[in-house]
């Protein structure tokens, strides 16, 4: 009887303890990310800057002064897809405005290719998606070798169509719904114009929540202040948590991570009095790596406000690029694309036509979600007037200068030996 009550005592403990015990998933540690490659660096930097010029440019040629919020990697992408169809100056120039002058092309390729793979993957706890298309109208003689090319190196989809069919739009806005998680729905028009060939498109997805999330609970409303001293209601969060920081009299910077600390947004203030809209005129790709290296390596804890906010952006980017000194991709008849299609049954010439960049951002307590589509359209020119002599005609040999006619005739059947 006394063994018998030992033994029923051991099975309640054990019950008891299997009941409290709650199995926990393992701790996932951070993905370390892999070193880039010596190319892979120079692309990154490449474009940064070039993101921080055409930022800089677009500023400087709003007059309105309104929000602005650009992709460079969905820009820059885009056109890298368009560029290795570029020959002579063309390509040159591309590649000198998209800071890759000293760059080859197949190590661009390449790169883009290691951003491509590498980037959606490097942290589990974000959301990151980038997507390459092409699309073209079906009679377009486009390359084989284009072709390739970017479904290796960009992972493209390639895909002709009937550009004159109202489906064709509505095709290419549904990928980009797709690639964008419905951020954006559309980047082509709802007809598209009899001389474009080609879209070349890009889709970058961001969704990342806080690493520390803002409480909703002490989400107040405050006064946001405009650079002509008015102000107006927003939703301010705050948290008091550590971060990377740097506050001086010529700027301040703070550093708030996502998920696993492989992305973050960066927030640069200018210092109190100077207008937002010349601090942004004025930024270059050295100041960016000089406020950059201001970051320590340490984390201080600090009181952090920050307004919750959405925005969407929608802008050509053809006259600022052309303003950046890329004008011979977009010159109808000087713009060499011959690397794309078969110029010997396309006579007319191909050039780039537009460059279309649309963004959404939406910043909350939880975290960011982001979308943004550059659309680089290839357009050919207009064919030169035909005067097509297939019926009877009349016709006059004369000298100019006195107008004197010396034979004038009617032809009716023209014959020939």
């Amino acid at each position: 009887m006394g063994k018998m009550v030992i033994l029923i005592s051991i099975l309640l403990c054990t019950l008891l303890f299997i009941s409290c015990w709650t199995p926990t998933d393992p701790v996932q540690q951070p993905t370390k990310m892999r070193d880039l490659t010596a190319s892979e660096k120079s692309v990154v930097s490449s474009a940064n800057t070039f993101g921080i010029k055409l930022l800089s440019k677009l500023s400087q040629m709003d007059e309105k002064e309104e929000n602005i919020f650009i992709s460079p990697l969905s820009i820059s992408m885009a056109l890298g897809m368009a560029l290795h169809g570029a020959r002579g100056e063309t390509q040159e120039e591309m590649k000198r405005v998209l800071e890759f002058k000293e760059i080859s092309i197949d190590d661009i390729n390449k790169s883009y290719r290691g951003l491509l793979d590498l980037l959606p993957d490097v942290d589990p706890a974000v959301k990151m998606m980038i997507a390459n298309s092409v699309w073209y109208r079906y009679t377009f003689p486009v390359l084989a070798e284009f072709i390739e090319t970017n479904k290796k190196y960009f992972d493209a989809e390639v895909q002709g169509l009937d550009f004159d069919s109202p489906d064709a739009p509505k095709i290419i806005n549904n990928w980009v719904k797709q690639k964008t998680n419905g951020l954006i729905e559309e980047i082509a028009p709802e007809s598209i114009d009899p001389l474009t060939m080609m879209f070349l498109i890009n889709a970058v997805y961001f969704k990342g929540d806080w690493t520390h999330q803002f409480d909703k609970k002490k989400t107040s409303d405050a006064d946001f202040r405009l650079t002509d001293g008015s102000t107006i209601p927003v939703k301010m969060m705050t948290q008091k948590n550590k971060f990377r920081y740097y506050q001086s009299s010529d700027f301040s910077i703070i550093d708030i991570p996502y998920g696993d600390e492989h992305f973050s947004m960066t927030i640069i203030l200018p210092p109190e009095g100077q207008s937002i809209h010349d601090f942004t005129d004025s930024m270059t790709g050295e100041m960016w790596r000089n406020w950059l290296a201001h970051l320590p390596e340490s984390k201080d804890e600090i009181d952090i406000y920050l307004p919750r906010f959405e925005l969407e952006y929608e802008e050509s980017l053809a006259d600022v690029l052309k303003a950046l000194d890329m004008q011979t991709a977009f010159h109808p008849s000087n713009a060499d694309f011959t690397g794309l299609y078969d110029k010997n049954l396309e006579p007319r010439n191909a050039y780039i036509s537009d460059v279309m960049h649309k963004t959404f951002v939406n910043v909350n307590e939880e975290g960011t979600e982001a979308a943004a589509v550059t659309s680089v359209v290839i357009g050919v020119d207009s064919a030169p007037p035909a005067f097509f002599v297939d019926r009877p005609f009349l016709f006059v040999i004369r000298e100019n200068s006195s107008d004197t006619i010396l034979f004038i005739g009617k032809m009716v059947k023209p014959e020939s030996k």
